[in-house]
């Protein structure tokens, strides 16, 4: 089946250099396919933002729900076209072809980013649970694995173990588009499309903030 989908999606971006001059829709018939990818349980820093005082404590830290959207933004919409070029390349499409292709497709992404107020470096942190400030999140190295709920006791230091909650389930998923005016790429089937954005994660999963994706899924509709 694999193989299948890889010829089948080879000779259809082969197909696009021949018809790269003719080929180019009007933009209000650009085709649309959604995606909604799934399933991840931790955050890279980058994914998050915090406090006034957070990012001199997590340099990497996103300083803004703005900036911390447009790292996810960047990191899916790289992705998938890294996974676009490695497909030209394999069909053997000069790189003029294949930049043109990739320029008539653009990737948006919705991603609903935690603020984190204060920050814990693990269990062992002692950092005093400030009751006044709505989200502790818990750090492990440069990844958010939970959030210290409020504290029982105002004069406790740290977070025990019975006191922590996972990530919300609205900050573990990211929605997006792809839209292209290729006449090719716009005709290309949700399973073909699908294929693109298993193969974007599968490369996210080799990448620096890989481990995130490594249990995450990807579905592509109209």
């Amino acid at each position: 089946m694999r193989l299948a989908t890889d010829f089948f999606m080879t000779s259809a971006l082969a197909t696009i250099s021949t018809v790269l001059g003719c080929g180019v829709l009007p933009a209000d018939q650009a085709s649309t396919r959604r995606f909604m990818v799934t399933g991840l349980t931790t955050l890279p820093v980058n994914m998050v933002h915090g406090g006034s005082t957070v990012p001199a404590r997590v340099p990497d830290i996103a300083t803004s729900n703005a900036s911390a959207q447009g790292f996810v933004q960047r990191l899916v919409m790289q992705t998938v076209l890294d996974v676009l070029e490695r497909q030209g390349r394999s069909a053997l499409l000069p790189d003029a072809v294949i930049s043109a292709i990739l320029g008539q497709l653009t990737v948006n992404t919705t991603y609903a980013p935690m603020f984190c107020q204060e920050v814990l470096f693990g269990l062992s942190d002692m950092t005093k649970i400030d009751d006044t400030k709505p989200q502790n999140c818990i750090i492990t190295g440069s990844t958010v694995t939970g959030i210290c709920t409020k504290a029982m006791d105002p004069n406790m230091m740290g977070c025990m173990a019975g006191m922590t909650a996972p990530i919300a389930s609205e900050h573990l998923s990211i929605s997006g588009s792809l839209m292209t005016t290729n006449i090719i790429m716009a005709n290309w089937s949700d399973r073909m499309w699908q294929d693109v954005m298993i193969r974007a994660l599968r490369m996210m999963a080799l990448r620096p903030f890989g481990s995130h994706f490594f249990s995450s899924s990807v579905t592509v509709g109209n």
